[in-house]
């Protein structure tokens, strides 16, 4: 591992390798790629509460904003040349067309300069309105495929999200719940970047047969740095 590595993993992110690619999992939720410059993140969700809002549920506002701005954080500490969105990356398919302008401009700028791919997600199958970048079914790089629903059964390189993928455990008999990055070695998937998502147990069925030996390691993410935790401490709901 190279100094710049060590340097990521030091500020509390958690160096791994995939399919024998090396990636660092940020503690913000992103993956990234270093020999690729590439950055991936997954269900932002973007405007889930104004979509909300149009079916007589009220959430607080806030989504959008607190979503970007973790997403222009990650951006400008990596400097990625390119950026894989996994999908979901709007909550329905007017989310882009619903964009309030100055979130439209942040999102261009952050866009500016890099090749940026929208996964079509479940909740936005479509190109999202007036945003540049491609909008794909998969991308395949370097060995890897990422895309946004996860296969059944063996997928060595696969990266996915849509799952929404938590851990929990127990220590000195207090339970503690945290999104987190799953993975095997082989495959990961992805944890939900979006500020008001959801999270799903990674021993919950939905996950049957993805994992060599059952239970992935969870790289469970803190309020400081990401903590690997061996499938066997890990806990149901």
């Amino acid at each position: 591992m190279n100094i710049a590595a060590r340097e990521v993993t030091k500020a509390g992110c958690e160096a791994i390798a995939i399919a024998g690619m090396r990636a660092v999992c940020d503690q913000r939720g992103a993956l990234h790629f270093p020999e690729l410059d590439l950055l991936v993140v997954s269900d932002l969700h973007l405007e889930k509460g104004s979509s909300h809002a149009r079916r007589g549920r009220l959430l607080p506002p806030y989504d959008t904003a607190a979503t970007l701005a973790r997403l222009a954080s990650v951006v400008a500490d990596y400097a990625p040349r390119f950026v894989v969105s996994l999908g979901d990356s709007f909550h329905d398919g007017e989310g882009a067309a619903r964009l309030p302008d100055p979130f439209r401009d942040s999102l261009m700028g952050l866009m500016k300069g890099r090749e940026w791919f929208w996964v079509a997600g479940n909740h936005d199958p479509e190109a999202p309105a007036d945003l540049p970048g491609e909008t794909v079914e998969e991308v395949a790089v370097g060995g890897l495929v990422f895309r946004h629903e996860p296969s059944k059964g063996h997928a060595e390189g696969e990266i996915a999200g849509h799952l929404h993928p938590c851990a929990r455990i127990v220590q000195r008999g207090r339970s503690v719940r945290r999104r987190c990055f799953a993975s095997d070695g082989e495959r990961l998937v992805m944890p939900a970047f979006g500020a008001f998502t959801g999270s799903l147990n990674v021993l919950d069925r939905a996950y049957g047969g993805m994992f060599r030996g059952g239970a992935p390691t969870a790289y469970m993410i803190g309020t400081s740095r990401v903590y690997p935790i061996a499938g066997s401490l890990l806990r149901p709901d």
